[in-house]
């Protein structure tokens, strides 16, 4: 093993898996990810713990699922007692965050870091210290430097950006460039030492339009059997999610007067022709080049600065986004489209070369891999494994169950209006899945039609076999295995009778 590595863990937000060459998309513009998929460890089917921001994070970040962490929807906040991989990493490690945190009380230095650089402003009404109200982010300063104002005010006054101004500015004053150049710094000045560093940009989550939003041809861009497809014979809470994004193509309504489509969903997008679509596809695939040119200063600031040989470099996205598909947007979702996301790690001294690694493993891995190869032992309270013998080919994926969760609502926060009562009412019910080796996924839910997906023979998940008596025997090995993993993990969510 190299000697005290350092560790560069780049996070997108909202970055679909299928958007990289290595996972079938040549076409997009994303050159320096591809590099760093040619000398990566690319993991073929990657799933977060939770497809929504908050709970996935923690998960990420903390190595446990969220229903153990404490944040099982979004705003909740990450416990002060609950560890993150920062406060297991000894402090021979320098250890910075930059970027979004969305795990509480943003603009606060916590959890063992020590240089916090966050971005993100919209947050306060959810700070548990009244003085951090008048805290504003180095991004923010940034751009006030700039000479750029503020286009809204915050319930307590403060002037704050909003996600649709900041996509509207410039490349250069972009979330990823000010981050991308940051990090540069960091790593310049920190490469003398072993150092820990976390950079987790918004791109490219909605709103969709940027700098570059003419660089792909809607006309053109592939997509897959479910774009538009309403999905018949799945879950309730899919059809009726799928139902109100595509009112406004198939029955004529206008998105206008609608404030969620309007303020969250496709701000500034049209969603009432086909057309209107692939533009907001495209939108949303050209924000990914940010991305891209963030991960390429980064690495290139490790080869300047001499310790690209002694760094671990992984990339990831929090989750997914549906962009059409199965009529929806946005997360929230089983779907591949939406828990299904890349996964490359970097690992010099095992590989230089691209080593697809088969099978499946989900975000709850990572921290106890990372305290692996940085040569720390991971706490027994840690839910998933290091996946340092894989990439050593000491052992395969090939016994691997990957487990998803949906928790519904919690009696601390409720989740945001998304758009109707009706899909508010759907996702207050809570969902467990698991993607098996062989590729089959169930979704159970003890209030809602479950759904089973053969990824094999049906990858777009367009054929709900739940419902099939030929099925009837996986379905109960299936549900065991998530009964199984409930009581490993101390989860508590009720199941149907299968």
């Amino acid at each position: 093993m190299a000697d005290r590595p350092n560790i560069v863990f780049i996070m997108s937000d909202q970055q679909r898996y299928d958007t990289l060459a290595c996972y079938g998309s040549e076409f997009m513009n994303v050159p320096h990810l591809n590099a760093l998929a040619d000398r990566s460890f690319v993991f073929r089917n990657a799933y977060v713990a939770q497809p929504v921001c908050t709970p996935a994070r923690a998960t990420i970040m903390t190595g446990l699922y969220p229903h153990a962490a404490g944040p099982i929807v979004n705003k909740i906040h990450l416990p002060p007692d609950t560890p993150v991989i920062a406060e297991m990493i000894d402090d021979d490690y320098f250890k910075g965050y930059m970027g979004k945190w969305h795990l509480g009380n943003d603009v606060a230095a916590q959890h063992g870091f020590d240089v916090w650089n966050p971005t993100e402003d919209g947050h306060r009404e959810n700070y548990t210290r009244a003085e951090l109200r008048y805290e504003m982010t180095p991004y923010h300063e940034h751009l006030v430097e700039s000479g750029y104002e503020p286009d809204g005010k915050h319930s307590d006054g403060m002037g704050v950006f909003s996600a649709d101004a900041r996509q509207d500015l410039p490349e250069e004053y972009q979330m990823a460039s000010y981050l991308g150049d940051s990090a540069a710094e960091f790593i310049e000045r920190n490469k003398e030492r072993p150092f820990v560093l976390y950079v987790s940009t918004f791109e490219p989550h909605s709103p969709y339009h940027g700098p570059f939003m003419d660089m792909y041809d809607p006309a053109e861009l592939p997509v897959g059997d479910a774009f538009l497809q309403l999905p018949e014979g799945a879950s309730r809470v899919n059809r009726v999610r799928a139902n109100y994004f595509m009112q406004f193509m198939l029955e004529g309504k206008s998105h206008a007067d609608d404030d969620y489509m309007t303020r969250y969903a496709a701000a500034r997008e049209d969603v009432t022709t086909e057309e209107g679509w692939r533009t907001l596809r495209a939108h949303y695939l050209a924000n990914i080049t940010l991305v891209d040119n963030m991960v390429g200063r980064i690495t290139d600031a490790l080869e300047s600065a001499g310790v690209a040989d002694n760094t671990v470099v992984v990339f990831t996205s929090e989750h997914g986004d549906m962009m059409g598909d199965h009529g929806m947007l946005e997360k929230r979702s089983f779907y591949e489209e939406s828990s299904r996301v890349p996964l490359l790690m970097s690992v010099p001294w095992l590989s230089k070369e691209q080593t697809v690694v088969e099978g499946s493993v989900g975000h709850i891995d990572l921290v106890p891999t990372l305290l692996e190869l940085s040569g720390h032992a991971a706490p027994d309270s840690l839910q998933g494994k290091s996946l340092v013998p894989v990439m050593k080919g000491e052992r395969t994926l090939d016994g691997n169950d990957v487990f998803i969760q949906w928790n519904g609502t919690s009696g601390e926060l409720p989740d945001r209006f998304l758009g109707s009562r009706d899909i508010n009412r759907m996702l207050t019910l809570p969902w467990r899945s698991v993607v098996t080796p062989d590729r089959w996924k169930l979704n159970l839910c003890a209030g809602d039609q479950c759904e089973l997906f053969d990824l094999n023979n049906d990858p777009y998940e367009m054929n709900n076999l739940y419902n099939d008596p030929a099925q009837k025997d996986r379905i109960i090995d299936m549900a065991a295995r998530i009964r199984i993993w409930q009581h490993e993990t101390g989860d508590t969510a009720p199941l149907p009778s299968v």
